[in-house]
């Protein structure tokens, strides 16, 4: 087994922190921070799917987070008239969530952003080096999963 003392674990261990401290994951995205970004695609891919727009459940679940982490998002991209509540015609009990019209161009925008950034990026590392990276990256993953399932943290669902 490696050194932690090795001039290469050293170098994994300041590049991982460095990684982290990029602050990439909190950079804002035409305007709006990742979680704000991330309920806006996934409102607008519901509503690909359905016309009716969704549930606060349904969008938590599709994010892994809770109901009222979502609530809390959706509160803040309606009072930018972003996002619409409607009450659901077949329940009268639930409320539906979709974008506005204003939130259909922001999302757009936001989804052309992000892709030119991350296109941006395999342009110019290369896709040879980006698809070296990711077969690193998913053995680092696979291997910190086993460590934890090992450990016994996983949750039972």
């Amino acid at each position: 087994m490696a050194d932690i003392e090795s001039a290469t674990a050293q170098k994994l261990l300041k590049a991982f922190m460095q990684f982290r401290k990029t602050g990439w994951h909190e950079k804002k995205i035409a305007g709006y921070n990742p979680s704000e970004f991330k309920v806006l695609a996934t409102i607008q891919q519901g509503a690909n799917e359905k016309d009716s727009g969704m549930k606060v459940s349904e969008i938590s679940q599709l994010l892994h987070v809770t109901p009222p982490t979502v609530t809390q998002i959706i509160n803040t991209l309606e009072k930018d008239g972003l996002v619409e509540r409607t009450i659901d015609p077949e329940d009268r009990r639930a409320v539906n969530i979709k974008l506005s019209p204003a939130g259909m161009v922001v999302t757009a925008n936001a989804r052309k952003r992000f892709t030119e950034t991350f296109l941006g990026l395999i342009d110019y590392l290369g896709k040879k080096k980006v698809n070296s990276w990711l077969n690193y990256y998913l053995k680092f993953k696979i291997i910190s999963i086993k460590k934890v399932v090992k450990r016994g943290e996983v949750e039972q669902s």
